[in-house]
């Protein structure tokens, strides 16, 4: 375990909300409010900028992120997000997107490193130095409210490149944003696929943070608990009634998104995560995608080896949400997901039967801040292999 999870796993304190939340009914009333000026730089994308933000005319900078490229953040798009925005050129960021916006924006708000890498790597300090505005987009990282900014990273071993790639967590206190604003009237033009998984991504949040074994406290297990309530209840009402049924719930999915984030903070997420790292950082599946790939499969390793622990609360949860036994209730969960967005096999990804026991080495190598917050403990190397295998 490193040094990091060993801190983590020593704090007992009840969780501390970092930003102030707002809710908005739409961007004039945030602009109004924060008075947004010509020092402020607008991370965003133009697809959003073009019916939420044009029509205000406003005199800040507006930056899209598709200037650096529209995948998720890599060592280069940093680099070069970094050449595009002066360090001088302002005083605040407003980050108005998804997750790989509220990763970016992050890094935004604190000083330059000499090396992107160096920095993913730990090998150099963060220091926050300027205000930074979340506004979430979507409704599942819950990055928002966070202390962590992921990155597709060169991937090293023993100090060592290897040539490869991984997606690795860079995590500090000093990259929380000061301020989150929701505005459910973002997700309107958000395409059912990105909306769908980025749910998932949220509901899987709220379940790690539930089912984590020494992190989580009575604070975070209350907002993961909530979190889980909406959200099922929300895909109870897209499996029932087709995808537009969405649209009528937009509120509580922003919301529950946010608290997701809220009780990961500090009761952090584990197994699932830090197994789809390698799938995403690899292979490029979106974040949320690749966590739903291992997530069924997980529950059912996890109520295999120890049935009588958290499991058997969080399954007593999600029957009482749905309605469902609670023996039955991972795999009624996982009936829901197929019918919300269908389940792929690893193999339609790319992935191949030789990643199963690189991606478990790279997952034990590189992952220890998530694998130590894993239910089932210890989790290890054969453990993933078996889901990779399984998932395959």
């Amino acid at each position: 375990m490193d040094a990091f999870s060993k801190s983590l796993q020593a704090d007992k304190r009840e969780i501390i909300i970092a930003p102030t939340i707002y809710k908005f009914a739409d961007f004039g009333e945030l602009a109004a409010q924060f008075e947004i000026n010509e020092r402020d730089v607008v991370l965003t994308n133009e697809f959003i900028y073009k019916p939420f933000m044009e029509e205000y005319n406003l005199p800040c900078t507006y930056v899209f992120q598709e200037k650096f490229g529209t995948s998720e953040p890599s060592e280069a798009m940093i680099e070069t997000m970094y050449e595009a925005i002066p360090y001088d050129s302002y005083d605040r960021v407003i980050a108005i997107g998804g997750g790989a916006i509220m990763d970016l924006c992050k890094l935004l708000g604190c000083k330059r490193p000499s090396s992107v890498h160096e920095m993913y790597f730990k090998r150099e300090p963060v220091i926050h130095e300027k205000e930074v505005i979340a506004v979430p987009t979507t409704c599942g990282t819950g990055s928002e409210v966070t202390n962590i900014s992921v990155a597709i990273v060169k991937d090293e071993k023993d100090g060592v490149l290897t040539g490869g790639e991984t997606k690795l967590g860079l995590v500090s206190d000093d990259i929380i944003p000061n301020k989150v604003c929701l505005v459910p009237k973002f997700l309107e033009t958000l395409p059912y696929r990105p909306f769908i998984t980025a749910t998932i991504d949220a509901l899987i949040h709220a379940t790690e943070s539930f089912l984590s074994p020494s992190r989580k406290t009575m604070t975070s297990e209350m907002y993961s608990v909530r979190a889980m309530e909406m959200i099922l209840e929300g895909l109870r009402r897209i499996a029932e009634d087709g995808q537009d049924a969405r649209l009528g719930y937009l509120d509580e999915f922003v919301t529950a998104s946010c608290f997701a984030g809220i009780a990961f903070l500090k009761a952090g997420c584990g197994t699932v995560h830090a197994m789809s790292f390698p799938l995403g950082g690899t292979y490029h599946v979106p974040h949320g995608e690749s966590n739903y790939a291992l997530f069924g499969k997980i529950l059912e390793i996890y109520n295999e080896k120890d049935p009588d622990g958290e499991i058997k609360r969080f399954k007593e949860l999600v029957a009482r949400i749905t309605g469902c036994s609670v023996d039955g209730a991972i795999d009624y969960l996982n009936e829901i997901l197929e019918k919300v967005y269908p389940l792929k096999a690893l193999h339609e990804y790319g992935f191949k039967e030789e990643d199963i026991t690189g991606f478990a080495a790279s997952v034990e190598a590189n992952q220890q801040r998530l694998i130590t917050n894993s239910y089932v403990q210890p989790w290890t190397q054969e453990l993933s292999q078996r889901v990779y295998r399984e998932c395959f």
